[in-house]
């Protein structure tokens, strides 16, 4: 079976081809750019911002894997082959990474870190002390998929209260549960750090701007690790030079790369990271799709399949 990957450029296919022969020998991996390949040949991608007509053309394909977990980097191409089943990239390792992220985002509001990584380079004591230990920072976290549940689990064991709020209710131990948009400002009025991990939607665009952060307590933090189409970059620099906001970590931005002249750089009170909060390893993408594709294989159900209903 012909499998493209398109993730990691040309130099990362070798190492994709020796994870992908430990989980499933019969499985033939090439290169996206491949000169050789048969596009009618092809019956599973691994993709990262397909380009137009690459998989459309590809008429015997079965399924369509992300690298990562969102899938709007597809559903944006005009394209997109919409009868077949799109896959997000999921899996424990994936769900264990994001909490790790949301974990270390949410301490180094707590522990206000960015204050000592800008002063260690100047050789600065920047001696503070910490006005709350997390038992007194509440947590929010929009969106509570398998990566909110798995960031709220590790937080509770971080001594975080968790609260969550999601279009439908959900029911996850220890978290207190908001649902639907007339739930949303009680959720953020007792939410001292806010967690973004909601899928990219019409009605989630620059849903995080000046009228939702208004909404937070003064001095609340910010966590995007969602989508970059969820936050409105102004609105948020304006929040916290206003001193709103005391700090926000970001992973996922409107334009990326982030352009080198973008105001987040530099933000003192933003910690910027490089889209990789919930990056599993090659080898574990690896078994996780080579696991699917026996399932679609078999005709078992495909896990974590993009719903065009819902929009994620």
């Amino acid at each position: 079976m012909l499998l493209l990957v398109k993730s990691g450029g040309p130099k990362a296919v070798p190492d994709w081809q020796s994870c992908f022969r430990r989980h499933d020998p019969r499985l033939d991996v090439r290169c996206w750019t491949d000169p050789g390949v048969d596009p009618a040949a092809v019956r599973y991608v691994v993709v990262w911002e397909p380009e137009e007509g690459r998989l459309s053309a590809m008429t015997g394909l079965r399924a369509v894997f992300s690298s990562a977990a969102g899938v709007d980097h597809i559903t944006r191409v005009a394209d997109w082959p919409r009868h077949l089943p799109l896959v997000r990239m999921g899996g424990d390792d994936t769900a264990q990474r994001m909490g790790e992220y949301i974990s270390w985002s949410c301490l180094s509001l707590l522990r206000d870190a960015r204050t000592f990584a800008l002063a260690q380079p100047e050789g600065r004591w920047a001696h503070r002390e910490t006005r709350f230990s997390a038992p007194q920072r509440t947590v929010g976290i929009l969106g509570l998929g398998n990566l909110g549940a798995a960031a709220a689990r590790m937080l509770q064991g971080l001594g975080f209260p968790v609260r969550g709020w999601s279009r439908s209710r959900k029911a996850l131990p220890g978290v207190e549960s908001f649902a639907g948009a007339e739930e949303l400002p009680a959720f953020l009025a007792g939410t001292d750090i806010l967690v973004c991990l909601l899928p990219s939607t019409p009605e989630t665009a620059g849903l995080i701007g000046a009228e939702l952060l208004v909404q937070l307590p003064a001095g609340a933090g910010l966590v995007s690790a969602g989508r970059g189409q969820h936050v409105v970059e102004p609105d948020l620099v304006a929040a916290l030079d206003s001193g709103h906001l005391s700090g926000a970590v970001m992973d996922v931005f409107a334009t990326e790369p982030l352009p080198p002249d973008s105001p987040l750089w530099r933000h003192p009170r933003i910690t910027v990271t490089p889209h990789i909060a919930s990056m599993a390893s090659r080898q574990e993408r690896a078994r996780y799709v080579a696991e699917a594709i026996a399932a679609q294989e078999a005709g078992r159900p495909l896990p974590n399949l993009f719903d065009p209903a819902k929009g994620y």
